[in-house]
């Protein structure tokens, strides 16, 4: 029989029913052991691992003495079966060996600057100037591979739903809106950028201009920003889509079955939301201090104000008087009732640069003859016996519990409650961390204020239809600021283990509604012919009723595999400092390049 040049099977491939054959594999050297002069090689390739032996009996045993981690050699030999004792039930080709014939050495490897084999902690930066061999490591590899699974299944399921995958242009505009552009100097046009684009917003608008029905592709995004864990600098991927002549619900109603799918088809045993509850933005800031909370911690947050007014706590009773919109919130926290553990979160709360986080803690009366529960603390002194049993009772808590407490204008604090929420259910260990709980947030503000500038500005998407239509825009602009801050949008976040995975809205497809919303933000019609010139005269010229969203594929991935951060789910990322260490980018380029594109380069300037 003649073999195939490097191999007659894979790694992966050979059971006991292949006993007897002589067959060919080639791989990468995964581990060398010798094991009394018997030499054990595991032989690793894309798909798996198989033992080869040689002894002192084998024509290849003097050069198989010679090989080393990571070289590449092709391996001639018999299948053996292993005896009873030996086999490795933790791998696919774990009951045979290959008895080696014959090795080819391949190719050699130097000095390896980090191991491939075990997988311990080794300094980032040097996993990723030589991201070559860390992809060879199993999890990593194992990562890249799922990540490409994932992004199949979702093509799949958008294909199924009825989507069609178009490809919208790299090299944009610059826009206004947003974060900070990759700008691309144009060589033919003297002075003028193309931009990286941040997202296919306009070009997907367009595409429902164009007559297309449902869009989707999975879309490469620039963004010149900073890095942090859950978001990588430089570039990230969405799934990307847009639909015509639908409402919010058509939306939400049409990607809710693709994102359920895909995460069941890839959390293993843990259970996925089935039905997406809908949250509105005011009432997830309200229980849980945040538009992205994480639901697998069950506490909700509550308003108990009506509990300290008047009460003989003076610092909470005295801001509730000082202002209508002040609040007490109450923050319960099952289980966590001790003076140990209360302490600790006031020693948290100071560390976030906060005076101190009040609390309640409840415990069996000592001595009692009935079993009565009581509150402890200095709160619960000052307001005394029945207030502090009110709010006991309003929270469901009981005896071992604690609740703490935010208070002032919730726009200040919620943030600050949220976080205290969500280490209270942390360090009570209250959060089911094995199961994914997905939730739609709806009805976000359409505007906010801008404390920097003093002034309107757009609080999600620009390109977004307030609710009630331009006649709810020239109202609230009647009526003033606060009318404006109360307005809603028809806009949407979908979030999952307190990350937000998808954002979209419907868009403002009127021309006449577009400028006023813009005119409310400071933008005058002007600037939006000339920022956003080819969606406004689109918009002249028949514009359907659509929206969509986009799901960020990263942050999906990363959830899905339980990586903390997005460079394990990453191919090829850059560093914290937004540098190629593999390639070495960014990195200078030649005088002539600079020339050809009419740029000089200007020396640093020096710090003040």
């Amino acid at each position: 029989m003649t073999l195939h040049r490097y191999r007659s099977h894979r790694c992966d491939e050979l059971r006991k029913s292949d006993v007897g054959q002589t067959i060919r594999l080639s791989g990468w050297v995964h581990r060398v052991r010798d094991h009394g002069g018997v030499l054990f090689i595991d032989l690793r390739d894309h798909f798996g691992i198989t033992q080869v032996v040689a002894d002192p009996d084998s024509p290849a045993f003097s050069l198989a003495e010679t090989v080393r981690s990571e070289w590449v050699i092709r391996v001639d030999g018999d299948v053996k079966a292993r005896s009873d004792e030996t086999v490795n039930a933790n791998l696919p080709t774990g009951e045979i060996e290959v008895f080696a014939r014959e090795i080819e050495i391949l190719s050699k490897a130097d000095e390896l600057p980090l191991p491939v084999f075990g997988e311990p902690d080794y300094p980032e930066d040097t996993r990723l100037k030589y991201r070559f061999l860390d992809l060879r490591r199993e999890t990593l590899h194992h990562n890249i591979m799922m990540r490409t699974r994932i992004i199949a299944e979702m093509r799949k399921l958008m294909n199924d739903a009825g989507f069609t995958e178009f490809s919208t242009p790299i090299l944009t505009a610059s826009s206004p809106e947003g974060a900070r552009d990759f700008l691309v100097p144009s060589r033919l046009h003297h002075g003028k950028f193309y931009a990286l684009p941040q997202a296919p917003q306009q070009y997907k608008q367009l595409v429902m201009m164009s007559g297309f029905d449902k869009y989707f592709q999975i879309a490469p995004c620039f963004r010149d920003e900073d890095p942090r864990a859950d978001r990588l600098p430089g570039e990230f991927y969405q799934l990307d889509l847009e639909m015509s002549f639908v409402e919010q619900d058509d939306v939400l109603g049409a990607m809710e079955p693709v994102v359920r799918d895909v995460f069941k088809a890839f959390a293993g045993k843990k259970p996925v939301t089935e039905a997406f509850p809908r949250i509105a933005y005011d009432e997830a800031i309200r229980k849980y201090g945040t538009d992205k909370p994480d639901l697998r911690n069950p506490i909700v947050m509550e308003d108990v104000s009506e509990h300290f007014r008047g009460s003989g706590f003076k610092v909470f009773a005295g801001i509730l008087d000082k202002s209508e919109k002040n609040q007490v919130w109450a923050i319960p926290a099952k289980t966590g009732g001790s003076r140990a553990f209360c302490d600790r979160m006031n020693s948290w709360a100071q560390g976030e640069g906060q005076p101190g986080l009040g609390y309640i803690f409840w415990r069996e009366e000592d001595g009692a003859e009935e079993a009565r529960v009581q509150g402890a603390g200095p709160i619960a002194k000052n307001i005394g016996e029945e207030r502090t049993e009110a709010i006991r009772t309003q929270l469901g808590l009981e005896a071992g519990d604690a609740c703490f407490f935010a208070a002032g204008d919730p726009a200040q604090f919620h943030k600050f409650a949220g976080d205290a929420r969500t280490r209270a259910g942390e360090e009570l260990d209250l959060v089911d961390r094995e199961r994914f709980e997905l939730a739609w947030i709806v009805d976000f503000p359409f505007y906010e204020w801008d404390e920097d500038n003093k002034k309107i500005e757009f609080s999600h998407n620009p390109f977004s239809m307030p609710q009630g239509g331009r006649e709810a825009l020239e109202k609230a602009q009647e009526e003033g600021d606060a009318a404006l801050l109360e307005l809603k949008a028809y806009q949407y976040d979908l979030v999952c283990n307190g990350f937000e995975i998808a954002s979209g809205g419907i868009r403002n497809h009127l021309p006449q509604t577009m400028v006023k919303a813009f005119e409310i933000a400071g933008l005058d019609k002007e600037t939006v012919e000339r920022e956003f010139g080819g969606l406004y005269r689109a918009f002249h010229y028949g514009a359907p009723p659509h929206g969509g969203m986009a799901a960020g594929v990263d942050r999906i991935v990363m959830l899905l595999l339980g990586a903390k951060n997005l460079r394990e789910i990453t191919m090829f990322p850059m560093n914290q400092q937004a540098q190629d260490l593999l390639l070495g980018a960014p990195g200078e380029v030649s005088a002539a390049q600079l020339r050809d594109l009419n740029i000089r380069v200007n020396p640093k300037a020096r710090d003040a």
